[in-house]
């Protein structure tokens, strides 16, 4: 099979997929804001920084992260990653809605789940470049993001759950916390061997270097766009429900979730996709799709309607995060480390976008928030029409 690069297959695969889902926990922030905001009654403004206290890092840590890679390995690269994030994950129960200076242990959670986070980003793909050859690695990569849209398309139903059955919505953190101790061990007891030395010597300048070329910048900024698109839905999806279709909160939560289904849904049908059909000539396609379902949400109220444009929207970019990462890595494969950190300092665009969907908001209203993942979308197909016309590297 394809998979067997090094002898190990999917035997080696198979953990490496499930720290795709252990990575898909920070797609919990959209509905932890939701009640974080409703717990301590916190302005637009300021709950919007929460998901910024994530994505901060990818900025700040993806280099440093790309560089733990030559240092220690892309496999116990990713054993640090799983460590830092089950510290953030058991954090949140020190917290109590009723002392309102706890709120900032949420912020420190974050962090760390925002450490933990950068680090895993950059190591598994590079990781998985290990075990999958060149060819099938989009594609792949797309798979891993399946398995990640299925943790974020569950979280919601957990955090409800939790609230409801087990009386304390917050109880989903120690849940994922023991599931990245799942992960951690499944990954120390399978054997992968390790990259070779000349695939491995990343250091600051190169890794920065690699911005002067131009279809790496774009991608780069494909993936800022991209993410930043991703978390403003997680972000916005709730407040718009509420406050634009007159839900419930535990209402508009669950509503998250359509987006974070037909995102694994997507994602599915983009790693069967990819197999077969050059992501490249996917790329724009993709993006028609999803700016129609994100124009459509400026013009009608009716909650259905509405679930119905945030599924289409989401099936559109499903797949630009994986595309645009796995084109970059495919361009210079004998740069891998590098690209996986600048791609990963990329991701840092889920902490500026949602601040700025906060600031609009405020001005402007529930529309506000679809219009900045408009912008989005759009630079995302220009892109796409760039990469598109681009030859097989």
């Amino acid at each position: 099979m394809s998979e067997n690069k090094q002898g190990s297959g999917w035997l080696a695969l198979l953990p490496i997929l499930f720290g795709f889902y252990v990575m898909g926990f920070v797609d919990i922030i959209g509905t932890a804001t939701a009640y974080i905001k409703s717990d301590y009654n916190l302005s637009d403004q300021l709950a919007s920084f929460l998901p910024s206290m994530i994505f901060m890092w990818f900025f700040l840590v993806s280099v440093p992260a790309s560089l733990m890679l030559s240092k220690f390995g892309r496999k116990n690269t990713v054993m640090i990653s799983l460590v830092i994030t089950v510290i953030a994950m058991f954090l949140p129960m020190l917290a109590n809605k009723d002392v309102a200076s706890t709120k900032y242990i949420y912020f420190a959670a974050f962090a760390l789940m925002g450490i933990g986070n950068t680090i895993i980003q950059a190591a598994l793909p590079s990781l998985m470049s290990n075990v999958v050859e060149q060819d099938q690695l989009t594609s792949r990569i797309s798979l891993g993001q399946f398995v990640k849209a299925l943790c974020a398309a569950a979280s919601p139903f957990i955090a409800t759950f939790a609230a409801k059955q087990m009386g304390n919505w917050k109880l989903i953190f120690p849940i994922y916390g023991g599931l990245t101790i799942l992960s951690a061990v499944w990954l120390m007891a399978t054997p992968i061997k390790r990259e070779d030395a000349t695939a491995a010597g990343a250091t600051f300048g190169s890794c920065l270097s690699l911005l002067g070329n131009p279809y790496i910048l774009a991608m780069f900024f494909g993936i800022f766009f991209s993410v930043g698109a991703d978390v403003g839905f997680g972000f916005s999806i709730p407040p718009f429900m509420k406050d634009a279709c007159g839900l419930t909160q535990e209402d508009a939560v669950r509503a998250g979730s359509v987006y974070f289904i037909a995102k694994t849904i997507g994602s599915f049908l983009g790693a069967a996709i990819f197999a077969k059909i050059a992501p490249r000539k996917c790329f724009p396609w993709s993006l028609l799709i999803a700016i129609a379902g994100v124009v459509a949400m400026l013009f009608t109220r009716n909650a259905a309607a509405v679930l119905t444009c945030i599924f289409i929207a989401s099936l559109g970019l499903s797949n630009t995060f994986g595309m645009a990462f796995g084109l970059a890595m495919n361009r210079l494969p004998a740069k891998a480390n590098e690209i996986s950190g600048l791609m990963v300092m990329a991701i840092a665009g889920g902490a500026v976008i949602p601040p700025i969907m906060g600031a609009v908001q405020s001005k402007s209203g529930p529309n506000g928030l679809i219009f900045v993942i408009l912008g989005c979308c759009i630079y995302m197909l220009i892109l796409g029409i760039f990469a598109a016309k681009q030859k097989e590297a």
